[in-house]
């Protein structure tokens, strides 16, 4: 079976398993059926985390890759702010938000030493 390059990276695999987290915890989310738009908001943002690491990855040049991380990464702080909305909403618990905050932590600093790495080979 072919292989992209991006599949490799640990910081993709890593995104990729967020997302599914993410999404399978807002699949259990008493939402009260109104709030489609906010929901689709954190799908769109939690999966846009991989997918501009993986379009980065695609790029022409490791200038292109960067910016797409750095694309990733505000992503990923999106996804924050709307788990702390969803905390507050009391459709997760303190511990969930804990546990999805600490992942992303650890992906927002697995994309900027990616990004740092490749700006230091930029020339």
């Amino acid at each position: 079976m072919a292989r992209f390059g991006f599949e490799d990276l640990d910081v993709w695999q890593r995104a990729v398993s967020f997302a599914e987290m993410v999404i399978v915890s807002s699949d259990k989310w008493q939402t009260k059926g109104k709030h489609y738009r906010l929901l689709e908001q954190l799908e769109s943002a939690v999966t846009s985390v991989a997918m501009n690491i993986a379009e980065g990855k695609g790029r022409f040049s490791k200038k292109e890759f960067v910016q797409y991380l750095y694309i990733a990464r505000g992503s990923l702080f999106e996804v924050v702010t709307l788990l702390v909305i969803v905390e507050r909403l009391k459709w997760i618990t303190g511990s969930d938000l804990a546990t999805m905050k600490e992942e992303a932590e650890i992906i927002g600093k697995m994309l900027s030493s990616l990004a740092n790495s490749l700006k230091a080979t930029i020339k």
